[in-house]
């Protein structure tokens, strides 16, 4: 193998893992991050569950034939039990739940992300009339309701996971486009976009190469705070009937678990599995944009670190005074002043 054969492949290989080093590195910040790191095993965990869940699930979760497997309780053969009006296996029904769960929270959240940001950037940087026309739909879909939306058109196009994150989507981008647009303002100031605009660059190059990066931190958090919501959201249309009847999805076995009587006949393990991954899943979302919020704002670190020093004087503060007091009760004890020039006495 000669030398330039070696310098082709060595550029292949860094033309190839140069696309992924920023998610990479935005992994690494994640990691370094206990709260962040807790967050992604679980994350990773369900997703696991999700892309693998025939291999799994030891039983199909759709399979109803096995009349004399129903209300069985855990034990090895069915590791959560059965149900009591079908006889399917929970615990497959749990893995494959996750599948819905997570692949609406995170198509949904992605949408809102997309949405939000072309139009709080349009609203922020061009202004005017642009501005005027977006934060007024934006005011008018505020105020509009979305669960009886959400309830009117499932039962016009049909009750799929589809329509659900169309909606979603559609009425969820309102109140990231108002955080985007009031950052957009203070950005379209910075000496960087005044430079870009005097060497004549337009609109959309800006808008895409200078506002677009600067708000991207934002976009980020807001998706994986998003996807925790919609997951919420969605385990709740299920419950109260308005998922896709034909998908399995924890709400769904939660609604089931009501109907089928499992509190009446001690069943608590079919209503605990469901729950217990509507938690995690929200869990792990919650953490990794928690850890995002307190990586990407400044101010937010402070206020921790400020109020970490505010522990840490407090917590001496009382170690002196409980000191002082101990030295008043022995004999002869004599106690120093706390802070001088003040008589805690």
């Amino acid at each position: 193998m000669t030398p330039m054969t070696k310098l082709t492949l060595r550029q292949i290989t860094q033309a190839a893992v140069r696309p992924f080093k920023p998610f990479v590195g935005f992994l690494g910040k994640l990691w370094k991050h206990p709260k962040g790191r807790i967050g992604l095993i679980v994350l990773a965990v369900l997703v696991i569950c999700a892309v693998f869940a025939p291999l799994i699930a030891p039983y199909d979760p759709y399979d109803v034939t096995e009349r004399a497997a129903k209300g069985l309780a855990p034990s090895w053969e069915h590791l959560l039990g059965t149900t009591i009006t079908t006889g399917q296996d929970i615990f497959s029904m749990l893995i494959y739940g996750t599948r819905v769960s997570l692949m609406i929270g995170i198509i949904t959240g992605i949408s809102i992300a997309f949405i939000g940001a072309i139009m709080g950037i349009l609203a922020g940087y061009v202004g005017g009339m642009v501005d005027t026309v977006i934060m007024r739909v934006v005011d008018i879909m505020l105020v509009i309701p979305t669960l009886p939306l959400i309830i009117v058109l499932t039962n016009i196009f049909g009750k799929t996971y589809f329509m659900i994150i169309v909606i979603f989507a559609v009425f969820g981008w309102t109140g990231l486009a108002r955080v985007i647009r009031s950052l957009v303002l203070v950005l379209k100031n910075a000496n960087y976009v005044k430079a870009a605009e005097l060497a004549g660059a337009g609109r959309w190059h800006i808008m895409i190469k200078h506002i677009l990066p600067g708000v991207s931190h934002l976009l980020i958090m807001s998706t994986a705070l998003s996807c925790a919501g919609i997951m919420v959201a969605e385990a709740g249309l299920s419950f109260l009937g308005l998922g896709d009847p034909t998908a399995i999805s924890w709400g769904k076995m939660l609604a089931e678990a009501q109907t089928g009587g499992a509190l009446l006949f001690g069943h608590w393990w079919w209503i605990l599995a469901p729950g217990i991954g509507i938690f995690l899943a929200v869990f792990s979302f919650m953490r990794i944009g928690l850890v995002l919020e307190e990586t990407f704002n400044p101010r937010m670190k402070q206020s921790n670190n400020m109020y970490k020093i505010f522990k840490h004087l407090n917590n001496t503060y009382l170690d002196e005074v409980f000191a002082s007091m101990t030295a008043e009760e022995q004999p002869g004890g004599t106690a120093a002043p706390i802070i001088e020039g003040c008589d805690v006495r």
